[in-house]
């Protein structure tokens, strides 16, 4: 008699086991590199808005923005040395927000392809 036999979870036609196998860990792990990326280049861009705007540099959250800019772009500092201060933020911060985003999500692309 059939009563008395084990339980299968994969008998019945609801296929819960092949739903986790479509790559998500790959997934979760481009989503984390996509928004570090992201995250960084928030922090540069808002970097060069709030120089460009003269904000008040005395300002805790101007200073952690500073400090945070400043750690993201260390390698790129000096690159362009302009006359003009402005550009020279611009370029020297801006630079490595492009690099970041596009390092970043083609990085994630390619996991995701996985």
């Amino acid at each position: 008699m059939p009563g008395n036999q084990p339980y299968d979870r994969n008998q019945g036609g609801g296929h819960r086991s092949e739903r986790n196998r479509d790559g998500s860990p790959a997934r979760r792990t481009a989503l984390v590199i996509h928004t570090i990326a992201d995250i960084a280049a928030v922090f540069l861009g808002l970097w060069i808005l709030l120089y460009l705007l003269e904000a008040n540099r005395a300002n805790v959250f101007v200073e952690f923005v500073e400090s945070m800019a400043d750690g993201l772009a260390w390698w790129s500092q000096d690159i362009f040395t302009m006359d003009t201060e402005g550009l020279r933020v611009l370029l020297n911060y801006g630079l490595p927000a492009v690099i970041y985003l596009l390092v970043g999500h083609g990085i994630a692309a390619r996991i995701r392809r996985l």
